[in-house]
């Protein structure tokens, strides 16, 4: 069974999709957090972005998004591509396991482990 989030959160399956719109939102993307992923994310300040780890990979490059947004203070995560199907928002938001934060999403209280849903409810806001 899965639980559609409230309007404060928007499910993209790729981070390509995010708009002006999505400002100040729970960006919840079904996209890998690789370099290319963090350039769309630059361009609108959510107050939150959700990528996959796609497995980490190489030198980090499935999370590298993380680090390019924390140095802009952009809170982003990434959860385990084990707990959700890359490219899938709904999956994202409905299994997902947070695996890495960045530093300004560990300043909001996320961290390693959390069920994605459920830390992000208590976000609230």
């Amino acid at each position: 069974m899965t639980m559609e989030p409230p309007d404060r959160i928007v499910l993209l399956d790729s981070v390509t999709e995010v708009t002006a719109e999505h400002t100040g939102k729970v960006v919840v993307t079904g996209s890998h957090g690789g370099v290319s992923a963090g350039r769309y994310a630059q361009e609108v300040a959510a107050q939150l972005y959700v990528f996959n780890d796609a497995g980490v990979g190489k030198d980090g490059a499935g999370i590298a998004a993380l680090a390019m947004l924390d140095a802009m203070g952009q809170a982003a995560l990434a959860v385990a591509h084990t707990s959700a199907r890359i490219g899938e928002a709904l999956d994202t938001w409905s299994t997902g396991v947070i695996s890495k934060v960045n530093g300004a999403a560990a300043a909001l209280g996320f961290s390693e482990g959390q069920r994605l849903r459920e830390a992000v409810e208590q976000l609230g806001g």
